[in-house]
């Protein structure tokens, strides 16, 4: 389902604000009752709003703010995960890599939990005139909980257990449809950070195949995107934790079987901030019937990029794909998972903001 050209978007998450993050430390310990939690959940959603709408982007979302992590819901279905942190290894703290150690295991089947993305978009839709778009976690995104010691009994397979997953996550998304949602985002970090050949290995050494992922992950991800009634943009991200990243590499590695396997995709939203992403060259495989957004404007880095700099990379991806089919966005969210915001402050977070809708508005004069 085709939709009216998006030029300037936020990716999803954004900083959460200090009355928020103070209410649910009150709420987790009993301490805030349902109701007022809810009233404060709803007052940083309506800043995050505000923040998007006076920017000027096309699309809004609600900041992830009723979330701790980008894949709450995916969370929800695996026992004992939301109530666990996931030990991180980081070479950094500002600007390194990072590597994630889960030890919790899928161990019996995931059964549907909470769809946050109903209250998330029936509230939205209700304060802004704006197009509203929900994000969801892709499929694979359980790759990190399935374990061939502990897993098999159940799911035989790795993609037993993303099917499982893509079922659940497909019945979100036609609640989300029949509520008059059109427009979903699906975060792969779980394909995107292939681009690494570390990742890769490691991948293959979860008993995961690499090959299967860029066959029948795509084929999961694309059932998803072939849903009647909604648009749907892949977000390739390489990791996002407290300014760091997963993984490095190109997309000339990934972006041609990706575009290829996902041919009910609208639009694909690929990482562009800095000299990890490689060149824009993987872009002369986009089909014709599809859009591209370059996240040039870094979540990570405190610094504002300048819009001729920022519309000089614009020129060079026009070498690829035509322009009238380029939009533009953060590289990622500013706070993926709420304990690992980016080292971005709430002013150049808006400025930041700011800065991409001003660039949108220059692609379209």
């Amino acid at each position: 389902m085709s939709t009216s050209t998006v030029r300037g978007q936020a990716i999803g998450s954004l900083l959460r604000p200090d009355h928020l993050v103070s209410a649910q430390a009150a709420f987790r310990s009993g301490r805030m009752s349902t109701a007022d939690f809810k009233t404060v959940e709803d007052r940083a959603v309506d800043e995050a709003l505000r923040l998007q709408e006076a920017a000027g982007l096309d699309v809004v979302n609600d900041g992830e703010m009723r979330r701790t992590s980008f894949m709450d819901h995916l969370l929800a279905t695996v026992p004992g995960a939301l109530g666990h942190e996931a030990p991180i290894e980081a070479d950094s703290e500002s600007g390194g890599a990072y590597a994630v150690d889960n030890p919790i295991a899928v161990v019996e089947p995931i059964v549907a939990g909470r769809n946050i993305g109903v209250e998330e978009y029936v509230y939205l839709r209700g304060r802004t005139r704006r197009p509203v778009k929900v994000t969801v976690p892709s499929p694979l995104m359980l790759y990190g909980f399935w374990s061939a010691e502990r897993s098999t009994p159940v799911y035989p397979d790795p993609f037993d257990l993303f099917g499982a997953w893509t079922a659940l996550l497909r019945s979100q998304i036609e609640e989300l449809v029949a509520l008059g949602c059109t427009r979903v985002q699906i975060d792969a970090p779980d394909m995107a950070v292939l681009v690494d050949e570390d990742q890769r290995q490691q991948r293959e050494a979860l008993g995961i195949s690499v090959e299967r992922t860029l066959t029948e992950g795509c084929e999961l991800i694309d059932s998803l995107a072939a849903t009647p009634g909604v648009s749907v943009s892949l977000h390739l991200c390489k990791g996002n934790f407290r300014s760091m990243w997963a993984a490095s590499g190109g997309y000339d590695w990934l972006a041609k079987r990706v575009f290829a396997g996902t041919p009910h995709v609208d639009t694909y939203l690929l990482e562009f901030d800095d000299e990890r992403s490689g060149d824009f060259a993987p872009l002369a495989a986009l089909p014709e019937d599809k859009r591209i957004t370059l996240g040039l404007v870094s979540t990570k880095r405190d610094e504002l990029e300048s819009l001729d700099a920022l519309l000089a990379r614009v020129d060079e991806a026009a070498q690829y794909v035509d322009r009238e089919r380029i939009g533009v966005s953060p590289q990622c969210g500013f706070a993926s998972v709420a304990a690992g915001a980016n080292r971005v402050g709430p002013a150049m977070q808006a400025a930041k903001l700011f800065r991409v809708a001003e660039l949108a508005a220059e692609l379209q004069s």
